[in-house]
């Protein structure tokens, strides 16, 4: 496992330049080259609704660690989970494509036009060797500003500790796009995937060098997967978190998705915890 990266908190802070100030446009799930150019209204015969691709809507109270994470020009970013007052978990690059001070985090919803407590991130811990090789080690560790307030519909999610084994089902939820590039979804959706081997994973993607050991890789079947604005988002096993969404094809087009494993960056997430929260006490 990958140790913390960095030996202060301050060179966590990292401030982009903005790749796309405003507009509807959503955050893309991360996508290889050689599938950014897709018809996003091409579905291959399979019926798409609006949703996560072949979801359905979460009733509230379901997913209480559920993050939402967007611009201050209310563009739809990411997910992620609340892993405590003051932290939440989410995808590396969810918080790298835009300036810190540009985004904000909302817990307590489910209904994106209706946001629930709203905080802005002030500091972003990330792995030291994200997309290396390219989308790998992609997760984030970010400070609030605030402390959440936990109720019924707002509360933090446990790391999972086990390894996943194949065959096993895991729970998605996002506001993630029905077609690729399209507008995220107003209402949370959920759907159900099974954990797929490592083994059938490196075939299925013909030995991308994106699937890696800190990945769980998932699948369905055709017509059912992540899209646009899923990143970052909640894995969950019997109520455990266990992955973070972070690529795949656009969208659910047959092929696995890919999400950074909770379990695998255990150490990094501990550490960057302990070791942020020791030097700014």
């Amino acid at each position: 496992m990958w140790e913390p990266c960095g030996s202060n908190c301050a060179y966590a802070l990292l401030y982009i330049v903005c790749l796309s100030m405003c507009g509807e446009y959503t955050q893309a799930l991360r996508i290889p080259p050689e599938y950014r150019n897709h018809d996003a209204n091409e579905n291959n015969g399979t019926s798409i609704e609006g949703r996560i691709v072949g979801g359905v809507a979460v009733a509230e109270g379901v997913a209480p660690y559920q993050v939402l994470i967007k611009t201050i020009w209310n563009s739809h970013v990411c997910g992620g989970a609340i892993l405590s007052e003051r932290w939440i978990l989410t995808a590396g690059h969810c918080v790298e494509d835009f300036p810190l001070e540009s985004l904000r985090i909302v817990v307590g919803t489910n209904k994106w036009s209706q946001p629930g407590a709203t905080f802005r991130p002030e500091l972003a811990f990330h792995h030291c060797r994200q997309d290396m090789p390219m989308y790998q080690n992609d997760i984030a560790v970010v400070r609030l500003n605030g402390s959440i307030t936990f109720n019924n519909v707002t509360q933090p999610i446990e790391l999972h500790t086990q390894p996943l084994n194949a065959g096993d089902l895991v729970t998605m939820t996002g506001w993630g796009s029905p077609l690729l590039n399209q507008p995220n979804t107003e209402l949370l959706q959920t759907q159900n995937f099974t954990v797929v081997s490592r083994a059938e994973c490196l075939e299925r993607w013909e030995n991308h060098e994106g699937v890696g050991y800190g990945h769980i890789c998932t699948f369905s079947t055709e017509g059912e997967g992540a899209c646009n604005g899923d990143s970052g988002g909640p894995i969950v096993y019997k109520g455990k978190l266990v992955g973070l969404v972070n690529w795949g094809a656009p969208c659910a087009r047959g092929k696995p998705d890919m999400h950074a494993s909770v379990i695998y960056y255990r150490d990094f997430i501990e550490r960057s915890l302990e070791q942020c929260t020791r030097q700014r006490a």
